[in-house]
Protein backbone atom coordinates (compact mmCIF):
# COMPACT_ATOMS: atom_id res chain seq x y z
CA UNK A 1 0.00 0.00 0.00
CA UNK A 2 1.44 3.32 -0.72
CA UNK A 3 1.62 6.17 1.79
CA UNK A 4 2.66 9.69 1.05
CA UNK A 5 2.90 11.81 3.90
CA UNK A 6 0.77 14.85 3.64
CA UNK A 7 1.91 16.71 7.40
CA UNK A 8 4.21 15.55 10.10
CA UNK A 9 4.63 16.36 13.89
CA UNK A 10 6.37 19.95 13.54
CA UNK A 11 3.92 20.53 10.58
CA UNK A 12 0.72 19.57 12.59
CA UNK A 13 1.83 21.64 15.77
CA UNK A 14 2.65 24.66 13.87
CA UNK A 15 -0.83 24.10 12.13
CA UNK A 16 -2.57 23.65 15.57
CA UNK A 17 -0.61 26.75 16.65
CA UNK A 18 -1.45 28.89 13.65
CA UNK A 19 -5.52 28.04 14.39
CA UNK A 20 -5.19 29.01 17.95
CA UNK A 21 -3.77 32.16 16.34
CA UNK A 22 -6.78 33.10 14.48
CA UNK A 23 -8.86 32.22 16.75
CA UNK A 24 -7.98 34.74 18.91
CA UNK A 25 -8.25 36.81 16.29
CA UNK A 26 -11.63 36.79 15.38
CA UNK A 27 -13.15 35.79 18.80
CA UNK A 28 -10.78 37.89 20.92
CA UNK A 29 -11.75 36.69 24.43
CA UNK A 30 -13.91 33.88 23.09
CA UNK A 31 -17.08 36.03 24.93
CA UNK A 32 -19.54 34.74 23.05
CA UNK A 33 -18.06 31.73 21.34
CA UNK A 34 -18.03 27.79 22.11
CA UNK A 35 -15.82 24.85 20.05
CA UNK A 36 -18.03 21.69 19.10
CA UNK A 37 -15.51 18.59 18.15
CA UNK A 38 -17.45 16.44 15.87
CA UNK A 39 -17.51 12.67 17.15
CA UNK A 40 -15.61 10.76 16.80
CA UNK A 41 -12.03 12.03 15.01
CA UNK A 42 -12.48 15.54 15.58
CA UNK A 43 -12.75 15.32 19.30
CA UNK A 44 -8.60 14.58 19.46
CA UNK A 45 -8.12 17.73 17.34
CA UNK A 46 -10.58 20.18 19.71
CA UNK A 47 -9.12 18.69 22.81
CA UNK A 48 -5.54 20.03 21.44
CA UNK A 49 -6.93 23.01 20.67
CA UNK A 50 -8.72 23.65 23.61
CA UNK A 51 -5.16 23.25 25.71
CA UNK A 52 -3.56 25.29 23.82
CA UNK A 53 -5.47 28.73 23.58
CA UNK A 54 -5.52 27.91 27.53
CA UNK A 55 -1.68 27.69 26.63
CA UNK A 56 -1.34 30.98 24.54
CA UNK A 57 -3.60 33.23 26.01
CA UNK A 58 -4.85 31.66 29.60
CA UNK A 59 -8.61 31.31 27.75
CA UNK A 60 -10.86 28.63 28.63
CA UNK A 61 -13.31 27.87 26.13
CA UNK A 62 -16.43 26.45 26.19
CA UNK A 63 -16.25 23.24 24.52
CA UNK A 64 -17.90 20.02 24.10
CA UNK A 65 -18.08 17.19 21.82
CA UNK A 66 -21.06 16.40 19.05
CA UNK A 67 -22.08 13.06 17.43
CA UNK A 68 -24.34 13.30 14.48
CA UNK A 69 -24.63 9.76 13.90
CA UNK A 70 -28.55 9.66 13.24
CA UNK A 71 -28.66 12.81 11.32
CA UNK A 72 -26.43 11.59 8.81
CA UNK A 73 -28.20 10.84 5.53
CA UNK A 74 -27.00 7.58 4.72
CA UNK A 75 -28.08 6.44 8.31
CA UNK A 76 -30.45 4.01 7.10
CA UNK A 77 -28.41 2.77 3.21
CA UNK A 78 -25.53 1.36 5.34
CA UNK A 79 -25.18 -2.55 5.38
CA UNK A 80 -24.02 -2.28 8.71
CA UNK A 81 -25.50 0.27 11.65
CA UNK A 82 -23.51 3.07 12.79
CA UNK A 83 -22.35 3.46 16.06
CA UNK A 84 -23.50 6.30 18.16
CA UNK A 85 -20.61 8.13 20.22
CA UNK A 86 -21.12 10.31 22.91
CA UNK A 87 -22.51 14.03 22.83
CA UNK A 88 -21.04 16.31 25.70
CA UNK A 89 -22.15 19.14 25.49
CA UNK A 90 -23.30 20.62 28.71
CA UNK A 91 -24.60 24.33 27.12
CA UNK A 92 -26.83 25.81 25.04
CA UNK A 93 -25.76 26.90 21.27
CA UNK A 94 -28.62 29.65 21.51
CA UNK A 95 -27.13 33.01 19.99
CA UNK A 96 -23.21 31.87 20.15
CA UNK A 97 -20.76 31.79 17.57
CA UNK A 98 -19.86 28.04 17.01
CA UNK A 99 -16.42 26.56 15.60
CA UNK A 100 -17.13 22.91 14.54
CA UNK A 101 -13.84 21.24 14.11
CA UNK A 102 -13.06 18.04 12.36
CA UNK A 103 -10.10 16.64 11.49
CA UNK A 104 -11.06 15.47 7.36
CA UNK A 105 -13.48 17.79 4.93
CA UNK A 106 -14.37 15.01 2.61
CA UNK A 107 -17.83 15.22 0.73
CA UNK A 108 -19.35 17.30 3.38
CA UNK A 109 -21.99 14.87 5.06
CA UNK A 110 -20.37 15.10 8.19
CA UNK A 111 -20.36 18.94 8.91
CA UNK A 112 -24.46 18.88 7.39
CA UNK A 113 -26.05 16.11 9.86
CA UNK A 114 -23.55 17.72 12.43
CA UNK A 115 -25.53 21.42 12.16
CA UNK A 116 -28.57 19.31 12.39
CA UNK A 117 -27.80 17.82 15.18
CA UNK A 118 -25.90 20.97 16.91
CA UNK A 119 -29.97 22.66 16.21
CA UNK A 120 -30.71 20.23 19.68
CA UNK A 121 -28.57 22.55 21.55
CA UNK A 122 -29.73 26.38 20.37
CA UNK A 123 -29.91 28.21 16.97
CA UNK A 124 -26.23 29.93 17.00
CA UNK A 125 -25.81 33.30 15.94
CA UNK A 126 -23.10 31.90 13.34
CA UNK A 127 -21.25 28.69 12.66
CA UNK A 128 -18.02 28.24 11.28
CA UNK A 129 -15.69 25.19 10.20
CA UNK A 130 -11.75 24.04 11.03
CA UNK A 131 -10.53 21.21 9.73
CA UNK A 132 -7.15 20.02 9.44
CA UNK A 133 -7.27 18.44 6.16
CA UNK A 134 -9.68 20.03 3.20
CA UNK A 135 -9.86 17.38 0.22
CA UNK A 136 -10.93 19.68 -1.77
CA UNK A 137 -12.30 18.34 -5.06
CA UNK A 138 -14.63 15.64 -3.36
CA UNK A 139 -18.05 17.67 -2.20
CA UNK A 140 -21.36 16.62 -2.48
CA UNK A 141 -22.94 19.55 -0.45
CA UNK A 142 -21.59 23.07 -0.77
CA UNK A 143 -19.52 23.35 2.72
CA UNK A 144 -15.89 25.08 3.03
CA UNK A 145 -14.02 25.58 5.59
CA UNK A 146 -13.37 28.60 7.36
CA UNK A 147 -10.09 27.47 9.08
CA UNK A 148 -7.72 24.76 7.42
CA UNK A 149 -4.35 23.02 7.73
CA UNK A 150 -3.78 21.84 4.02
CA UNK A 151 -5.80 21.64 1.26
CA UNK A 152 -5.30 18.28 -1.13
CA UNK A 153 -6.55 16.74 -3.94
CA UNK A 154 -7.28 13.26 -3.77
CA UNK A 155 -8.95 10.33 -5.54
CA UNK A 156 -12.13 8.53 -4.81
CA UNK A 157 -9.88 5.74 -3.96
CA UNK A 158 -7.43 7.45 -1.40
CA UNK A 159 -8.14 7.27 2.03
CA UNK A 160 -6.69 10.37 4.53
CA UNK A 161 -5.93 9.26 7.24
CA UNK A 162 -5.11 11.55 10.73
CA UNK A 163 -2.61 9.84 13.26
CA UNK A 164 -2.44 10.87 16.62
CA UNK A 165 0.17 10.04 19.37
CA UNK A 166 -2.70 9.54 21.64
CA UNK A 167 -4.28 6.99 19.80
CA UNK A 168 -1.28 4.93 20.31
CA UNK A 169 0.85 6.17 17.03
CA UNK A 170 4.63 6.96 16.88
CA UNK A 171 3.96 10.42 16.03
CA UNK A 172 0.97 12.89 14.71
CA UNK A 173 1.14 12.23 11.16
CA UNK A 174 -1.27 13.00 8.10
CA UNK A 175 -1.03 10.43 5.58
CA UNK A 176 -2.53 10.20 1.78
CA UNK A 177 -2.96 5.99 1.37
CA UNK A 178 -5.02 4.03 -1.47
CA UNK A 179 -8.07 2.09 -0.07
CA UNK A 180 -7.43 -1.68 0.03
CA UNK A 181 -9.46 -3.43 -3.17
CA UNK A 182 -11.91 -5.67 -2.03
Amino acid sequence: MQKRLVLDQQQIAITLKRFCYQLIENHDDFDNTVILGLQPRGTLLLDKIVALLEEIAGIKVPSGYLDATFHRDDFRRRDLPLKANETKIDFLVEGKKVILIDDVLYQGRSVRAAMDAMIAFGRPQKVELMVLVDRRLTRDYPIMPDYFGVKVNTLDSQYVVVEWKEQGHPEDAIWITEKVKS
